[in-house]
């Protein structure tokens, strides 16, 4: 009796060629993050808690201190007291010492939109987009040093070593560009902020999760091609060699983050060769969009290239972009203890016109709703003069804004003290903006956790509430 045959050998080449195919559709759902969940660097990611309002973030971060009280806060009662000792305020604490009088602001504010949101001289583009903006008035850090409170405003923490925002929302919610970063950096063309990339670093976390800095001209990335003389096809090859030699070493020592994330590393980079360079190639937008971005004024050009670069690559998936404005020391930064009008007129007209700009073309794409505009520095600047014509750090009460995915547009939250001294109404802590962005993003700051040092680790530690007074 011959034994029954269940395929015949046709029917199970036919299965056998399927299944691959199916395999290789669900690679293709997986990585358009229809079938599982999203992943970075060969991580999984948690994904979000609950639906997000939000989906992306482009973070603009002004380095030095903006002054709150020229730009979104205006303080009336400067002019009437302007040159006496500022009192009835409590203790003052001047970090740099010999405190002058109060100086007024030396630009106007008029209200702008159907919020009547107050804006200065210094933002006259950004003004027409009032009723887009949340304006949080009552902000507060913890250190008046640049170093500590550019790492709490950007890891959650005074101390090295943290990951940084962007790391915890790759960490938690991956990319939707397998073949780029889900986190990348723009520095200012006169240098980067203070501490370097530990600002946008990984910390504690797998390298995978870390920031990558793109340039705005020529190659995105140093060193991203390969040599002349050799092609993709032989690189492929090396490549090959040197991920089974990998691959067998992980076998290994399957704990090692670091190797596994090496070694994803190695392929988002041949990736990127081609789709890095084509993402951020700005000469294939229009005259219209170049000239909304400020591209054709000196002043305004760098900028907003990096913007409309920002712009490029949410479009295309990448989960968070930080633009930073001001790079080096002092005078290249918003750090004005001296020449406070021609230095803030000076950083302030280099971004005005593209973050206007930024808002109007998100919303003709259709990407308003989804991408949060973060606009902030790491602390704001005194009421008093120093040196005459400058202010001094201000970690007490400062202001921020945000402005799409979910946000809330023509409010104003909270408020400083009739000098600008002090946030006293309504106060907000930094971990609540780091909520807040998490909430947006569909994350629950008390939920998503990094496990370290035999402690679950979070952005916003203990501490953090959502601030709802901003929620759409």
């Amino acid at each position: 009796m011959k034994p029954t045959v269940a395929l015949s050998r046709r029917h199970l080449l036919q299965s056998l060629g399927g299944g691959l195919a199916n395999l290789g559709l669900a690679g293709l759902l997986a990585n358009d993050g229809l079938l599982a969940k999203p992943r970075i660097g060969g991580f999984e990611a948690n994904g979000p808690h609950f639906e997000p309002k939000a989906k992306y973030i482009i973070s603009i971060f002004c380095y030095g201190g903006p002054s709150h009280i020229d730009t979104f806060d205006p303080k009336p009662a400067l002019n009437r007291y302007a040159g006496e000792a500022m009192t009835g305020v409590g203790d003052v604490v001047v970090p740099q010492g010999n405190p002058g009088g109060l100086m007024p602001s030396p630009w106007k504010f008029n209200k702008y939109g159907e919020s009547g949101l107050d804006v200065s001289e210094l933002f006259p583009n950004v003004a027409q987009h009032a009723d887009d903006l949340a304006v949080i008035r009552s902000m507060y850090a913890i250190s008046n040093d640049h170093g500590p409170a550019l790492y709490q405003m950007n890891t959650g923490t005074l101390l090295a070593g943290h990951p940084s925002v962007g790391s915890w929302l790759t960490y938690g919610l991956g990319t939707e560009n397998q073949n780029l970063p889900g986190f990348v950096v723009f520095t200012d063309h006169r240098g980067g902020p203070i501490n370097g990339s530990p600002n946008w670093g990984n910390g504690y976390m797998p390298a995978a999760f870390q920031g990558t800095q793109f340039r705005s001209t020529g190659d995105p990335i140093v060193d991203l091609r390969p040599p002349k003389d050799v092609s993709r096809e032989r690189q492929r090859k090396w490549l090959d060699l040197l991920q089974s030699y990998n691959r067998e070493h992980l076998a290994r020592n399957p704990e090692d983050n670091e190797l596994a994330a090496r070694i994803q590393s190695y392929e988002l980079a041949y990736r990127m060769q081609v789709h890095a360079t084509e993402a951020i190639d700005i000469t294939k937008e229009t005259a219209a969009t170049r000239k909304l971005y400020g591209l054709d004024e000196s002043r305004t050009q760098y900028f907003g290239r990096q913007v409309l670069m920002a712009r490029r690559l949410v479009e295309r998936g990448v989960r968070v972009v930080q633009v930073y404005s001001g790079g080096g020391n002092h005078e290249p930064t918003w750090d004005q203890h001296w020449s406070l009008k021609r230095l803030h007129s000076q950083h302030a007209g280099e971004t005005d016109l593209p973050i206007a700009g930024l808002i109007k073309d998100l919303k003709s794409r259709g990407l308003f709703e989804e991408t949060l505009i973060l606009w902030h520095g790491e602390f704001g600047r005194m009421p008093i003069s120093q040196r005459l014509d400058g202010r001094d750090h201000n970690p007490f009460g400062f202001t921020v804004w945000m402005a799409g995915g979910g946000v809330k547009g023509g409010t104003v939250v909270g408020a400083t003290d009739h000098f600008g001294y002090k946030a006293i109404e309504n106060r907000k802590s930094v971990y609540d903006f780091h909520a807040t962005i998490l909430h947006l993003m569909g994350i629950d700051h008390e939920k998503l956790s990094y496990h370290h040092n035999g402690r679950d680790m979070r952005l916003t530690d203990v501490h953090g509430n959502v601030i709802n007074e901003v929620l759409a």
